[in-house]
Order: structure tokens, then C-alpha cells, then sequence
């Protein structure tokens, strides 16, 4: 006789032992409740990529680029091509500058295959944005989303023309926040957004977009001998641009008048001045007539603050000549030899 350990009730024997019993169909019942919200899950994330796709795509464009070739300079690539999106109904489109930077001729293919000739409105080499404008009628358009409200791992798409492969679709989740990155300028670009959403060459210029079919950001760089590291420029840096791009062809900053670099204060002059930082900027040449000259800066005088924000390299001083701070008097403080000196500056506009 089968003496089942912890089974009282042969009838309970029998349900386990045979084929289609009670049992068999609990544990299915069981099963299925627990495929059936991953199930789901996949579907309704399906969805929200197809439906981000299908609402975006429409303002997404192609750009065609032809580029001349200047007198004395190694011939390049005559052609090349990039990603944009459009903006307002009439036709003004954000992309990046080092698609269009210099360009001759700009040819704008729409997704549903018109081809419009483009010209430029602007464009800022030192944060990678320009904005082109095509005349077209009512353009199917694309909003701006707040990036001060991005969290990392929610959903990210990207929308562009890779290796010229126009409306393809690469998705994946916002991976971090708050990257810096070089623009072609040589100056930092701050608050980009890395994303694992798969660029190739031709998506620079294009969207990266939410659940909601709003811009996060440009699609601007990736790292070719890495997988799944992307980088896209805020939207809402990209929207200030693309304003002040529309508004006057160009993006106003202050300028001092220096060339400097990042530099170590030494540790015997930092002790003795009770300085908390042990970096500052090099000041390695005053351009004569500039605001420096005008406020006493010399060469070898090192910058520890601008307006009491602590100075560790040339990058933070960057950060801090923005628009509004020009014609507006500023503190700078600076060492000088084993001294300790403060001045006042009224930077001016950047020459373009």
C-alpha cells in the first residue's frame, strides 16, 4: 500500500498521480497567471513604441548636404547626410551644426518623400545645434519636453536616418543624466542625456523621444567601440538655442578676452592663501583692448572665482559666461604670484 508522506487523502494521491486531474489544472491556471502580466507588459511597452513612432515620425526629416570646398583647404566629403525635426508648422527644423555647419546646399526629404530646398537660420557650433528652415505648408510639428523632469531608465526613442535609412526607429531607456560632452568648438556642452536607444552615423540631428512623443534631446553622439552608450543633446537646451538661433541667426555669450587653460595652484601657495581648491585657470594671454586688459589681468594670473563660484578649470569658467552676463559687472578673483586679488570686469559680447 502507498504510504505517501504528508498526503492524508488518497483521493489527494490520486489528483497528483494522474494526467488531467484537478491539480494539473490549478498548476496551469498558475502558470498562465504568471506569464500573463509579463505578456502584457511586452504588449503595452509594443504599443507605446509603435504609437510613439507612428505620432513622431511624420516631423521627423532627412537632410541632404552638400558642401563646398574652400580654396587652399584638403578636400573632404562632398556630401553628407544627418537627421532633423521639425519644430513649428512653417517650417523651421533643429539639427545638429555639425551636420550643416558650412554647408552650400541643403536638400529637407519629408517622410512621406517630398524633397524641399533648405537654407540655414542659424547655427552654434559651441553647443552642436543649428536650425534650418524649408517653406512648406502645414509641417506636421514635434513639441519640446522638459528634461529637468527626466528619470533615469524610463523610455527613450529614437527617430532618424541612419546610413540614410530614413523613419528607422531604435529604442531603449534614458541610461543616466547630467553627462557633459565636447562640442566640435571645443567647448563643454553640459546636461546630455545618455541613452542605450541604439545611433548610428545619420541620426545626428534627430529626436530622441518620449512615451508622450515629446523631444528629450537631440541625438547627437555615440562611442563606436562601445555598445549601448549614446548621447543626446537636453531639449531643454536644445529649445533655448533653437530660440535664440530663430530670434537673431546666432546665441549670445560673454567674453573676457583671455586664453587660459586648467592649471594646479601649488599646494604651498594654496596653504598660505587658505584656499579650499587646488586648480584654477591659467591665464596664458590678455588680447589687447579686452575687458581683461581693461580690469588689469595679466598673463600668468590665475582665476580661483567669478563671482564668488569657485573657478577649477577653464570648463567652469565657460559655464559662467552666459548671455546675460554681458555688459554686467562681475568679480573676478585671481592669484597672483603668493597673492590674493580681486577684480572687477564687465565682460562683453563674443565676437562671432
Amino acid at each position: 500500500m502507498y504510504q505517501g508522506r504528508g498526503i492524508r487523502d488518497p483521493g489527494q494521491r490520486n489528483r497528483l498521480l494522474g494526467g488531467k486531474n484537478e491539480f494539473d489544472a490549478g498548476s496551469r491556471g498558475l502558470v498562465e497567471s504568471s506569464i500573463l502580466p509579463d505578456a502584457a507588459l511586452l504588449d503595452a511597452y509594443s504599443q507605446t513604441v509603435s504609437g510613439v513612432a507612428e505620432n513622431a515620425r511624420d516631423s521627423v526629416v532627412n537632410i541632404r548636404v552638400h558642401h563646398g570646398h574652400h580654396p587652399g583647404q584638403p578636400a573632404g566629403p562632398s556630401e553628407g547626410s544627418g537627421s532633423g525635426f521639425v519644430i513649428t508648422p512653417d517650417g523651421y527644423i533643429v539639427t545638429n551644426s555639425h551636420v550643416v555647419h558650412d554647408a552650400r546646399d541643403l536638400q529637407v526629404t519629408l517622410a512621406n518623400g517630398e524633397t524641399y530646398a533648405a537654407w540655414s537660420i542659424g547655427d552654434d557650433p559651441d553647443s552642436d545645434l543649428a536650425v534650418i528652415r524649408i517653406d512648406a505648408p502645414e509641417l506636421q510639428h514635434i513639441q519640446f519636453a522638459d528634461s529637468n523632469q527626466l528619470r533615469v531608465g524610463q523610455i527613450a526613442v529614437a527617430i532618424g536616418s541612419p546610413l540614410g535609412f530614413q523613419q528607422t526607429v531604435t529604442a531603449g531607456v534614458v541610461s543616466a543624466l547630467g553627462r557633459t560632452m565636447r562640442s566640435h568648438s571645443g567647448r563643454m556642452i553640459e546636461n546630455i542625456v545618455q541613452t542605450d536607444a541604439a545611433l548610428n552615423p545619420g541620426n545626428s540631428g534627430g529626436p530622441l523621444v518620449n512615451s508622450h512623443g515629446q523631444v528629450i534631446g537631440v541625438n547627437t553622439a555615440m562611442i563606436p567601440s562601445a555598445q549601448g552608450i549614446c548621447f543626446a543633446i537636453a531639449s531643454n537646451t536644445a529649445e533655448f538655442v533653437a530660440a535664440w538661433l530663430i530670434k537673431d541667426g546666432r546665441v549670445r555669450r560673454a567674453w573676457l578676452g583671455i586664453h587660459g587653460q586648467s592649471a594646479p595652484i601649488h599646494q604651498r601657495i594654496a596653504r598660505h592663501l587658505g584656499l579650499k581648491q587646488n586648480q584654477g585657470v591659467l591665464v596664458l594671454n590678455v588680447e589687447s583692448g579686452s575687458p581683461s586688459a581693461k580690469a588689469g589681468l595679466r598673463e600668468g594670473d590665475i582665476l580661483i572665482s567669478y563671482n564668488g563660484h569657485s573657478l577649477t578649470g577653464i570648463d567652469e569658467l565657460q559655464r559662467q559666461l552666459a548671455g546675460p552676463e554681458i555688459g554686467s559687472k562681475s568679480t573676478v578673483e585671481i592669484v597672483r604670484h603668493s597673492f590674493r586679488l580681486e577684480l572687477t570686469i564687465t565682460p562683453t559680447e563674443a565676437p562671432v
